[in-house]
């Protein structure tokens, strides 16, 4: 499989749906293709962050088009970790989805207090069939040991995230902690994601620093589950 120079998807795509984010899924896709992207997650935060979605904003993504400008668009969600293997969405509906990203969120419901617990609850989740990606690992309020999560994904085949955002607009402090994840997920062969993270339309595709910073790690393309729409498609087992 030949692989693109420049990330061909996006994983990581919030719309007006998010609460706090400022385009529809028409203009997201329009600015897509303008970039030449061939495919967008579209990953809204789950119903238990405050001001996310219902669930119905789920059950009903079977009325967004496959494809939007000749872009794929995946129905999915950035779920919740509210605690050791659970997520803010039931099971059946997450297997629905085409992509499931996973993450800490603050005042989400999850209760745990050191690295050990945020470690743990990575772990149990990631264990989950239906969680393709852990979204922002690098997030400094729930640190990991980035060494057994690298180890654990490697085991699992479940994508961590290399955030865009955490290099510039969130999550001040992830910086360092993202550099030692990608390092460990270099030395393990663990899957990895690109993502945006993005919140407008202007800031889908912005996935340069998360893939130079992969590649600095010394993690090889052929790890980056997302970096050609093949590649995508074939880590999630879905046809274009």
């Amino acid at each position: 499989m030949s692989l693109p120079a420049v990330a061909e998807t996006d994983f990581h795509v919030h719309t007006v749906a998010s609460g706090h984010a400022y385009s529809t899924i028409n203009e997201i896709a329009a600015e897509a293709a303008s970039r030449e992207l061939r495919l967008i997650g579209m990953t809204d935060h789950g119903p238990a962050l405050p001001g996310g979605p219902h669930l119905y904003h789920f059950k009903a993504m079977r009325f967004i088009p496959r494809h939007i400008c000749g872009v794929r668009i995946l129905r999915g969600v950035e779920a919740n970790i509210r605690g050791d293997g659970i997520l803010d969405l039931e099971d059946q509906l997450l297997a629905d989805l085409e992509l499931v990203l996973a993450g800490f969120h603050p005042g989400c419901g999850y209760s745990g207090h050191d690295r050990k617990d945020h470690t743990r609850a990575v772990m149990s989740v990631m264990d989950k069939p239906q969680v393709h990606v852990i979204c922002h690992p690098g997030n400094p309020e729930f640190p990991l040991d980035y060494q057994a999560i690298a180890q654990h994904a490697a085991a699992t085949g479940t994508a961590l995230e290399i955030n865009n955002s955490s290099f510039a607009v969130s999550r001040a402090g992830s910086t360092d902690n993202c550099r030692l994840l990608a390092r460990y997920c270099a030395e393990y062969g663990a899957p990895v994601a690109l993502g945006s993270d993005s919140h407008i339309a202007q800031g889908v595709g912005e996935l340069d620093q998360a893939l130079a910073e992969a590649r600095e790690a010394g993690i090889r393309d052929e790890q980056i589950v997302n970096l050609s729409l093949d590649s995508t498609l074939a880590f999630l087992g879905l046809e274009e």
